[in-house]
């Protein structure tokens, strides 16, 4: 039997909140018995997008996730919930009934995402029904997936071993998996959101100037075992992303022949490293050369 997922592309996410919109224009003020009652006009987004912010200004990376209802197989709302105010649809879609779940609060605090508000006035836990309203009448998207201007979200109705070998090809993945909940919504270049950089910024010394170090080899190095190799663009930045958090040390080198080799030994925790501008010493034979003197017969390695 075919179910419906949705899948969601970290890189694609740009902030621009149309998801979000298009979910409150929908449930703001509307009534869909059986489906979802209408939704406060403050304090609440069924869809809502987090921003990350990583690094030390001027090198910065800023990543987006749009996070709702997992609707997951597993639903931990579903076991909280008393006389069906909670039901899993045999295409994979979780409901909570409006007219049976008027002030089981416990349904908001079994959710592990933190994705189940509580009405107040209404007295109500409420989370994003899938648009399910719009699906049972023949449409193939949801409001948010067609509002969004990159093709961030996109809904698959198919078959379970269809969604499998999606998620293998693709590389998705779903939020928090050790809750055991198996969701529904997947992420695409999830690392984007969760991982970590290490960058600078490369200059040396070129007859008596100051220079950005264009096409430096840059190398980043972890416990004895290369990890990565760039070189610097024309503005002497460099940059390795997609870093684990808490990954621990990591030795950098940086070799020119114009200048004497460079070594850092760096620690990545909680945030991205910005290492700022890195001054290379030039070669003593390259900089005499550059002085008018001539050139000593052997280059002491550093």
């Amino acid at each position: 039997m075919k179910k419906w997922n949705l899948v969601i592309d970290v890189a694609k996410c740009f902030n621009c909140n149309c998801c979000t919109l298009a979910c409150h224009d929908e449930y703001f003020d509307n009534e869909f018995p059986g489906y979802a009652s209408g939704m406060p006009k403050h304090g609440q987004n069924w869809i809502s997008v987090t921003q990350r912010e990583t690094g030390t200004v001027p090198m910065v990376e800023v990543s987006y996730l749009p996070t709702t209802c997992n609707h997951c197989d597993r639903p931990p709302c579903l076991a909280a919930a008393r006389d069906g105010a909670v039901v899993k649809r045999d295409d994979g879609i979780v409901l909570i009934v409006p007219e049976k779940a008027r002030g089981q609060r416990q349904i908001v605090d079994a959710c592990p995402y933190g994705a189940v508000h509580w009405n107040e006035e209404r007295q109500l836990p409420q989370a994003w029904p899938f648009d399910a309203h719009l699906l049972d009448k023949g449409w193939k998207r949801t409001r948010g997936a067609q509002s969004c201007p990159t093709q961030a979200m996109r809904v698959l109705h198919v078959e379970d071993e269809e969604m499998q070998r999606i998620v293998a090809a693709e590389g998705l993945e779903v939020l928090h998996p050790e809750y055991g909940t198996a969701p529904r919504v997947y992420y695409r270049n999830l690392s984007r959101f969760r991982s970590l950089f290490i960058g600078g910024s490369v200059a040396g010394r070129i007859a008596d100037v100051v220079e950005c170090v264009d096409g430096a080899r840059v190398t980043l190095e972890q416990r004895g075992r290369p990890v990565a190799t760039a070189r610097t663009d024309a503005y002497g930045d460099f940059r390795f992303s997609g870093l684990d958090v808490d990954s621990g040390a990591y030795r950098l080198t940086i070799a020119d022949p114009r200048f004497l080799p460079w070594a850092l030994e760096v620690e990545l925790r909680g945030q991205s490293v910005y290492l700022g501008d890195i001054l290379l010493s030039p070669q003593p034979n390259v900089a005499q050369a550059a002085a008018g003197s001539p050139a000593p017969d052997a280059v002491p390695v550093q």
